[in-house]
């Protein structure tokens, strides 16, 4: 597991244009599960970022995550 929960320095792309309380609410949702030992992927962080961006409705981000996750 990485030292450091540093997804913006991983894939920048996927936080372009996001303000700073957006980025860090990103990385937040993810931090709980990498204290639990998850390593974090693009797919999984991706489909997050263009959520909250609004390219995805709810129901696309659910079955897009349900995808990732099996």
């Amino acid at each position: 597991m990485s030292k450091i929960l540093d997804l913006e320095l991983w894939w920048p792309e996927l936080f372009a244009g996001l303000d700073s309380e957006t980025r860090n609410s990103i990385v937040q949702a993810f931090a709980g599960s990498w204290h639990e030992g998850w390593e974090p992927n693009r797919e999984d962080v991706e489909n997050l970022t263009n959520f909250v961006r609004g390219t995805y409705d709810r129901e696309e981000y659910l079955r897009r995550a349900m995808t990732i996750a099996t």
